[in-house]
Parts: structure tokens; C-alpha cells; sequence
């Protein structure tokens, strides 16, 4: 895919925080080292703490659907943020 961001680049680069949308028990059995836990739900109500950050995000999930939707939420609240897809991606 031409249009595809190297996620891991972003991180190293911008000082990227990685966002792992998934369930707390997923994240428990495994995630990238670093990587923060929100799950989906909570994506909305965090928002505004995400944003006060003032540095850019990436997302992953188990397969990039929920960090995909998660991403919409974000970047409606002005975060500038990347979805890497699956967490294994950024291992």
C-alpha cells in the first residue's frame, strides 16, 4: 500500500504515545513494551486528556478495526493520530 505510515518511524521520530485500544484482559496476554491501555469505550471520555498530551498517537489493536474507529474519535477532537493495525505491527 502506497499510502501506508510507518508507525514505528512516527514513534522513534515524534515521540509518538502508542495506544492500545484493546480489552484489559487482551492487553495483559500481551503488548507492545511502553504502550498505553485505553480500550475503545473509553476512548471518548479520555479524549480531551489524549489531546493535553500535545503529541501525536498511534493506535493498535488486535487486527486495526477497533483502533481504525478509534481513530475517527480522535482525530475529531483535533489529536493527530495514526492506526498501526495489529499490536504484533509494532513489536
Amino acid at each position: 500500500m502506497g499510502n501506508t505510515v510507518d508507525c514505528k518511524q512516527i514513534v522513534a521520530e515524534k515521540g509518538a504515545i502508542v495506544i492500545d485500544v484493546r480489552s484489559p484482559e487482551e492487553f495483559k496476554a500481551g503488548h507492545v513494551e511502553g504502550s498505553k491501555n485505553i480500550p475503545l469505550g473509553e476512548i471518548s471520555t479520555k479524549a480531551a486528556m489524549i489531546k493535553s498530551w500535545d503529541k501525536p498517537v498511534v493506535l493498535c489493536c488486535l487486527s486495526g478495526g477497533r483502533a481504525g474507529q478509534a481513530k475517527q474519535v480522535l482525530e475529531s477532537e483535533g489529536v493527530e493520530v495514526y492506526n498501526a493495525g495489529g499490536w504484533k505491527n509494532l513489536c
